[in-house]
């Protein structure tokens, strides 16, 4: 951890960057467009504007939300002292593509195939490197425990052909390489942010289970540690109604989202609402960096209201083009200011 005192001209830059997030009445603006043209136009006239003309269709909009973030990233690496607070939003591309890579190589050797073209840039490693790693099986440079891991899914996979514990094992080894980058940082807000990620990942894990009506012996494997609550007290609750979630976990801050149930019986819905309140959860526990001119904290916040961003700008997109409900799309829009 770089001293706090290195961090002036960092935040500044941030503060100046600032001004390249969009505010809630850009949103709301898109969602009032009648269409996906008349959206993609509102949004040219944004810090979106170059990605936008790259372009060939409309519906390639994912793409200039990538490389914006992209953008921001690499702009970020090089002015923060601790690139590890970058790392934080940027390390489940990471896990995201190995699982690409993973599934491809499965398919692969049943006849399928490849799915290159569902990897991300926005990740720490190297698409090209992390191909060639995969595909000679040449693992042992490969950062975040990767060395380790890869060979473990396809060794399980060979075993027992059950992709969903392939994917269990990914994403319980991304959140123990947060958990390192975390501990390097020993930063007690950053170490808050990702209790709160943990936690919050960990009722969405708990609602969906629920809803597959998953038996509790067999979750422990679908949650993570390092939240505030361990996983037997989340796996206890898990045999409770969905409507006495908040008293059951009210020792924990995480229990306060549950006062924004309403109905838990339309499942589907109370997943997509619990998706932003749990995002903003999350976010509240960085606002308190913006005040400051020397904290660290304020790389992470930035990162983390840019990913923000982008889940937004999926969110209304996706929807415009499916021509779904708007003030259900107004109801998931995530807190970026």
């Amino acid at each position: 951890m770089a001293p706090a005192e290195r961090y002036g001209y960092s935040v500044a830059r941030l503060r100046a960057m600032e001004n390249r997030l969009l505010d809630e009445p850009l949103f709301q603006r898109l969602i009032e467009c009648d269409g996906l043209d008349g959206a993609i136009k509102v949004l040219g006239e944004t810090v979106y504007a170059p990605w936008i003309m790259e372009m060939k269709s409309n519906e390639e909009f994912d793409s200039a939300i990538e490389a914006e973030l992209h953008l921001a990233y690499d702009e970020i690496s090089r002015f923060t002292p601790d690139e590890e607070l970058v790392q934080l939003c940027r390390l489940p591309y990471d896990f995201h593509n190995v699982k690409v890579l993973v599934k491809s190589l499965i398919l692969s050797k049943e006849g399928g195939d490849r799915r290159f073209d569902l990897l991300t840039s926005l990740g720490t490693i190297d698409t090209d490197s992390l191909v060639m790693a995969v595909e000679s099986e040449e693992y042992r440079l490969l950062p975040f425990g990767l060395h380790r891991t890869i060979p473990q899914v396809l060794t399980h996979w060979d075993q027992n052909h059950d992709m969903l514990a392939v994917e269990c094992a990914l994403d319980r080894s991304l959140f123990e390489a947060m958990s390192d980058l975390v501990g390097k940082l020993s930063m007690p807000q950053v170490d808050l942010w990702f209790k709160r990620r943990v936690d919050a990942e960990n009722v969405r894990t708990l609602i969906r289970l629920s809803r597959a009506q998953v038996e509790s012996s067999a979750a422990v494997d679908f949650l993570h540690k390092g939240g505030d609550i361990s996983i037997d007290r989340l796996i206890s609750t898990l045999a409770e109604p969905i409507d006495s979630w908040g008293r059951l976990l009210a020792f924990a801050d995480v229990g306060t989202v549950f006062d924004y149930i309403q109905d838990s019986s339309d499942m589907e819905t109370l997943l997509m609402v619990f998706d932003k309140i749990l995002d903003d959860y999350v976010t509240d526990v960085l606002e308190e960096a913006k005040y400051g001119c020397f904290e660290p904290e304020n790389v992470l916040r930035f990162s983390w209201l840019k990913e923000l961003e982008a889940k937004n700008l999926r969110v209304i997109l996706v929807s415009i083009a499916n021509g779904a409900d708007r003030d259900m799309v107004r109801r998931l829009m995530r807190r970026v200011g």
